[in-house]
């Protein structure tokens, strides 16, 4: 077990002499085979990297930016700067450079990492606006202009090394923007005791293995996957091979992890996926495969109530090497535990993944927490909540904010707790208590044994014109559990009822269009087909079936183009940006409250 550790530069210097020989991180290599880089080799590329900053003036208290996605240079300079003493700043590929000309000029950033020559382009065009803005560094191509590219600042830090300065745990470690849903993001200054404290945590909770593995494909620019999978493998002596979304399925099963950290939204994907398949093998397959779950869930709810069954058990057995160990292999075949995180998963979901034998473990947080507040941990898991609070953190439910009596505002105390936002006393004063409590914004409450329940977010919630309150992202999850619904938004603010905007799973609903003799191929053509209107009709009615009469939707509007970052629909960390759709279906929606009501078959005047 590591010992506790106090700074980001403790943590790298204690895992290079502790695990020296152990793969740290894996790539593809352009021949299709993957090389695995080691903690001494990590370990010595950092003293370069912080040698080859220094010559570039880079101090304690400076800031260092990044512009790249998840890669081995990412993370060697984010250790390098720690050990500097100044802030490690992140930022996604996928943003805009106005976006990334506010972040650079928000936090001063003295020096620029970036993935390719032309994001240097375009940050040179900013320059007469970065007065702080002295090198850039280029990490793929030969650096153009007046940068620099990456191997010559590995060359320029052997030639002059530097010791590691003096980091003490209250310095700052990183300041993270929030993706900015409804306007400019805010820096969340985070120390390095807030993130140590995390990683501290987990060796009472979740303590991994050196031999354990993750595959690595969520951003290091939001707090979740740096904090939960970059920092915390490193503070184990594990390893995690480095994918993406797009190639994950393709990458896992050579990378073979054995934990998997994610958010629902992907976990979803596995659920559609997997229930995809049984549709289309049909048969005794499906069959097998539905008594398979039946059965797991049959076993694991004996052992909630300490039972258990040799018949029940006998046929776990069997299920397992029949059918669950060949999805598993889907994963690689070694995958144990998943982490979710980033918002509340469907207890549908994460009881299927966990059924064919990779554990679901829901925890809770958010940036500002750096991020783990609470979490489900071997021994205390209970589906359908995020959760106890982590040791030294609290968390506590103010329902003044509601006027409910058990759900209300989550507020969180702990040594997880930011500093505060970059530059924002007012944001500053709006969310901290006068105690230190930081106010999430989120709606939860908490049960008689700590287990923290979400509910969504104040700020998403709205009044519906008969002053019923409702909360759109459950119901946004749970449209998406259908596998011809790829992406939902809930809208009804003042309005009598809730109607979806919905992006169909084109894929899997041009597979239905072709068995069932449509014409048309194209998403446009598809969605004014009326069979595929009566299709989602009858979708959207059977996922709706448990949720409240007053919350359902009873309209809705089919799109015909994935929502995504670039697109300006999605935050980098694939939140949806609510206003950005509004104003692109605002048009649709307005018609939609005009005439009949299509799930109910009745003119909307009438209700």
């Amino acid at each position: 077990m590591p010992a506790d550790v106090a700074t980001l530069a403790d943590l790298y210097v204690q895992s290079v002499a502790a695990f020296p020989d152990n793969p740290l991180f894996g790539q593809r290599t352009p021949d299709g085979n993957w090389e695995w880089m080691t903690y001494r080799e990590f370990g010595e590329a950092i003293d370069q990297v912080r040698g080859g900053l220094a010559s570039l003036g880079v101090t304690n208290g400076d800031r260092v930016v990044v512009i790249s996605d998840n890669r081995i240079e990412w993370a060697v300079g984010a250790y390098a700067t720690y050990s500097l003493g100044a802030a490690w700043v992140p930022m996604y590929e996928a943003q805009t450079q106005k976006d990334w000309k506010y972040i650079l000029s928000d936090c001063s950033a003295k020096v620029a990492f970036v993935a390719t020559d032309g994001i240097r382009a375009q940050i040179e065009e900013l320059k007469a606006d970065l007065p702080a803005l002295e090198s850039i560094i280029v990490i793929d191509d030969p650096a153009g202009g007046d940068a620099i590219d990456y191997t010559e600042l590995l060359a320029r830090g052997a030639a002059n090394p530097v010791p590691l300065a003096i980091v003490q745990p209250e310095d700052l470690a990183g300041l993270i923007y929030t993706s900015g849903t409804t306007g400019d993001p805010k820096g969340v200054m985070l120390s390095h005791a807030n993130i140590a404290s995390n990683l501290n945590a987990l060796t009472v909770i979740f303590p991994l293995e050196e031999e354990d593995r993750s595959a690595s494909f969520l951003p290091w620019a939001h707090s979740f996957g740096q904090t939960v999978e970059l920092h915390a493998l490193i503070f184990f002596g594990a390893s995690t091979g480095l994918t993406s979304a797009k190639t994950l399925m393709r990458d896992m099963p050579e990378i073979k992890p054995t934990i998997l950290v994610a958010v629902p939204t992907v976990f979803n994907k596995v659920y559609d996926g997997l229930k995809k398949l049984m549709a289309a093998e049909g048969g005794v397959k499906e069959k097998m495969f539905n008594a398979a779950i039946a059965n797991a869930h049959k076993r694991e709810e004996m052992a909630n109530r300490g039972k258990r069954s040799r018949s029940v058990d006998a046929k776990h057995n069997l299920f397992d090497k029949l059918v669950f160990s060949k999805v598993r292999a889907r994963f690689g075949g070694k995958v144990r535990y998943a982490f979710s995180g980033g918002a509340a998963i469907s207890t549908e979901v994460a009881e299927l993944i966990s059924a064919v034998g990779i554990t679901v473990y829901e925890g809770y947080g958010l940036t500002e927490t750096s991020p783990i507040a609470t979490c489900n941990v071997k021994g205390a898991r209970r589906v359908g909540s995020v959760g106890r609070a982590i040791p030294h953190v609290t968390v506590t439910i103010d329902t003044d904010t509601t006027g409910d009596k058990e759900i209300g505002e989550i507020v969180v105390h702990g040594p997880n707790v930011m500093m505060g936002y970059y530059n924002l006393p007012q944001a500053n004063d709006e969310v901290f208590t006068g105690d230190g409590g930081f106010r999430t914004g989120d709606l939860g409450h908490v049960d008689a044994d700590g287990y923290l329940y979400i509910r969504g977010r104040i700020k998403e919630q709205y009044k519906l014109e008969n002053g019923k309150y409702v909360v759109p992202s459950p119901i946004e999850e749970t449209l998406t559990l259908s596998g011809y619904v790829a992406q939902a938004m809930v809208y009804g603010e003042q309005r009598p009822f809730n109607i979806a905007v919905v992006i169909p799973d084109f894929e899997y609903l041009g597979k239905w269009a072709e068995e069932n003799g449509l014409g048309g191929s194209k998403p446009a053509e598809l969605i004014a087909d009326p069979k595929v209107v009566e299709l989602f009709k009858t979708e959207i009615n059977r996922a709706q079936k448990e949720i409240k009469h007053y919350e359902r939707v009873r309209d809705f509007v089919l799109g015909d183009e994935e929502w995504t970052p670039e697109s300006g629909m999605l935050t980098p960390s694939l939140k949806i940006k609510r206003r950005a759709i509004m104003a692109d279906f605002g048009a649709q929606i307005d018609d939609l409250y005009e005439g009949d009501d299509p799930l109910l078959g009745r003119d909307t005047q009438t209700k």
